[in-house]
């Protein structure tokens, strides 16, 4: 068949493979310039750059949320009372100074010393242990400090985790039943002393103190009744030994301790006399 070119397009039509004619590039067409190229690759990017803007202007379905986890203390009109930063670091605080304060105003110091000063008297060395008196002094503080836990849980835990109060108010609260407790206990010649030693002037009620002059006060008060219990105790036992003593010495037996001889008399005594109830039945009692 014959060669024929179109004058408009300038392409040759010949037979093809795929059908009886097909539009091929004629070798006397006009090639386009690298300017004209140019030109078609910068519209190209153009309407590409348009194209993906127009598709991340459209709305599309919104990712999920990440979950978040807030946490605001807030007062009663609205405002923040404490950061919570500083809430995390006095809890911290608390935590570290709960053992010294358990000591410090509670009847715990009482109660432990009295069971060691009975543990000398007994000659019994590390029996009870130390850790069996440490465990029945703990007990017998949450059992004599009970109606103090109660009024505090009231006047002021429960508000406060009610919403009612703020930690400030609920501090000052707490302390109150606290105070009332260490004060009944606290001798007034030692706070005399630590109000001189701080330079205070003199209070007109018990109200007035400042909480850094009850709590060594009554440390103090508790250390001398402690030790006034401890020597009551130590007497009948003092004066088994005394006994056992001058009757091994009227026997020439010089060289056997007299210890050995007396701690089973003392700790027959003591359990004839009933003395474990005796004794914690009168510290606890002391509190009451």
């Amino acid at each position: 068949m014959a060669r024929e070119t179109t004058a408009k397009t300038g392409r040759s039509i010949i037979p093809s493979e795929g059908g009886p004619f097909a539009l091929r590039p004629s070798p006397h067409a006009p090639r386009p310039t690298p300017h004209a190229l140019l030109k078609r690759v910068g519209l190209l990017a153009v309407i590409c750059l348009l194209l993906a803007s127009l598709a991340a202007a459209a709305p599309g379905p919104k990712p999920p949320s990440e979950p978040r986890i807030e946490l605001r203390i807030t007062g009663d009109k609205g405002e923040t009372s404490i950061a919570l930063p500083l809430q995390v670091l006095f809890l911290l605080t608390f935590l570290t100074l709960l053992p010294s304060l358990l000591i410090s105003v509670t009847s715990f110091t009482r109660i432990v010393i009295v069971a060691h000063f009975l543990r000398q008297a007994l000659g019994t060395q590390n029996m009870p242990s130390n850790q069996i008196l440490i465990g029945l002094a703990l007990f017998l503080t949450f059992f004599v400090m009970s109606p103090v836990g109660e009024k505090i849980h009231t006047q002021a835990l429960r508000p406060m985790l009610d919403g009612e109060i703020d930690q400030t108010e609920a501090l000052a609260r707490a302390a109150g039943p606290l105070r009332q407790f260490m004060l009944k206990y606290t001798r007034e010649k030692d706070l005399a002393l630590f109000t001189n030693i701080a330079k205070i002037p003199r209070p007109k009620t018990t109200a007035d103190l400042p909480i850094t002059v009850v709590v060594p006060a009554f440390m103090i008060s508790e250390l001398k009744t402690a030790f006034q219990i401890g020597f009551v105790l130590f007497l009948p036992f003092l004066v088994i030994d005394m006994v056992v003593s001058a009757i091994l010495l009227a026997m020439g037996m010089m060289q056997l301790p007299p210890i050995v001889i007396s701690t089973p008399f003392k700790i027959l005594l003591f359990i004839m006399v009933d003395g474990w109830n005796l004794v914690i039945g009168s510290v606890v009692k002391s509190f009451f």
